[in-house]
């Protein structure tokens, strides 16, 4: 590491403080940080490849970053205290080596006190789950249509080749989790989470199931039961505005893509005791699930992150371990079929690529320049978790043990 503070400044003093001691733990891949004063800080080791650059405008990105951790680190590029030409590079290189940034990341006792507590008050009730749903999917159907495929599939697509469409990956994920459980045409389907009706419209048109899918977000019911109208397939997909702990009724097949991460810690045994009591005999139930590093979560679950806190209030990421000790405690053996984590960097980087495509429409909607910071800046943080195997996606197969 090699460090020229140029600014005497009482934040200038306390970054190069902290920026000293990171450099002295580093050994991820480089960075390279230009500080306002015309100092250079850079982690790592010169020349051992081309570093990923951060340009700090104001000392108060760093200083917010000491106080709260990740969540200030993230604030300051949503203020415009900070930049870099490749986001998701960035965060992939930080990402390479969180142990030496743990101490950074988790911010002050405060700080995290305030977090915790914001934990509880997002809980995730009958009330609350559909308060944090409407937060996030209620941007409107228009926003969302503007940069995902033409699907409108929110979740990580399963490529095969090179150059193949987004469109094309996403109907391969479909089919392969359907494949996976042995759907059959005539099979009782319960889809929990349908998002705006991708899977339902897939399983009814290319299988022939009877699909009763679920969603709490009223933008998203609206526009799946009109789809699957248009499809032709209402007598054989319908759409419910419903939690999953208000359906009743047994099913051959239960399917939920993308949805455990918004169910919380606290209610997991009830989603899976849900799952037990809605699989008919000789049931099947598949999940697919973004799981964070089995080492990682217990520091985790203990504070609330960025995409909680400003994003998607209410989600929790499991790990797979304890995604499947918590299903089997409720009567269900789980098996993990497939992880795809690179699959989901690069759906995350095509989106990235459409959503600055789509921004002269998106800023035509209303969203102004932070709302466009922070979605540029979310959908770089989750592409950076896959990329440095932080975070993975699996297909998990469940059944009554």
């Amino acid at each position: 590491m090699s460090l020229d503070l140029a600014d005497a400044r009482p934040g200038a003093a306390l970054a190069g403080r902290a920026l000293a001691a990171l450099g002295r733990r580093w050994r991820g891949l480089p960075v390279e940080i230009a500080l306002p004063g015309g100092g250079v800080v850079r982690l790592g080791e010169v020349g051992a490849a081309a570093p990923a650059r951060l340009r700090v405008r104001r000392w108060r990105a760093l200083v917010r970053a000491l106080v709260a951790g990740d969540i200030g680190f993230a604030e300051g590029y949503l203020a415009g205290d900070w930049d870099t030409r490749d986001l998701a590079g960035l965060l992939t290189a930080l990402a390479s080596d969180f142990e030496a940034l743990r101490g950074f990341a988790l911010g002050q006792p405060l700080h995290r006190l305030w977090q915790r507590r914001l934990t509880w008050l997002r809980a995730n009730t009958l009330d609350g789950a559909r308060r944090n749903i409407a937060a996030h999917y209620d941007l409107g159907n228009a926003f969302y249509a503007a940069w995902l495929d033409a699907g409108l599939t929110y979740s990580s697509a399963l490529f095969e080749r090179p150059e193949e469409p987004l469109e094309t990956a996403q109907a391969r994920k479909y089919a392969a989790l359907a494949r996976a459980l042995g759907i059959q045409p005539g099979h009782r389907v319960l889809e929990i989470g349908c998002g705006w009706g991708g899977f339902a419209e897939f399983a009814a048109r290319e299988i022939g199931a009877q699909v009763t899918a679920l969603t709490i977000s009223p933008a998203q019911h609206a526009h799946a039961c009109a789809r699957l109208a248009r499809a032709g397939l209402a007598d054989r997909a319908q759409v419910r505005l419903c939690d999953y702990r208000e359906v009743r009724g047994r099913f051959d097949r239960v399917v939920s893509i993308e949805m455990f991460e918004a169910v919380g810690e606290r209610y997991w045994p009830r989603f899976f005791a849900a799952l037990r009591e809605r699989l008919a005999p000789g049931g099947l139930a598949g999940l697919q699930v973004i799981t964070i590093d089995d080492e990682l979560f217990a520091g985790y679950r203990r504070r609330q992150d960025f995409i909680q806190t400003h994003v998607f209030p209410g989600g929790m990421l499991p790990s797979e371990r304890e995604l499947l000790g918590a299903a089997r405690r409720e009567g269900l053996a789980g098996a993990t079929l497939r992880r795809f984590g690179a699959d989901y960097a690069r759906t995350l980087r095509v989106w990235g690529e459409r959503f600055e495509a789509a921004w002269p429409e998106l800023r035509a909607q209303g969203f102004d320049a932070r709302f466009r910071r922070l979605w540029r800046f979310y959908l770089a943080y989750c592409q950076a978790g896959f990329a440095a195997a932080r975070t993975d996606v699996a297909h998990i197969a469940l059944v009554p043990a």
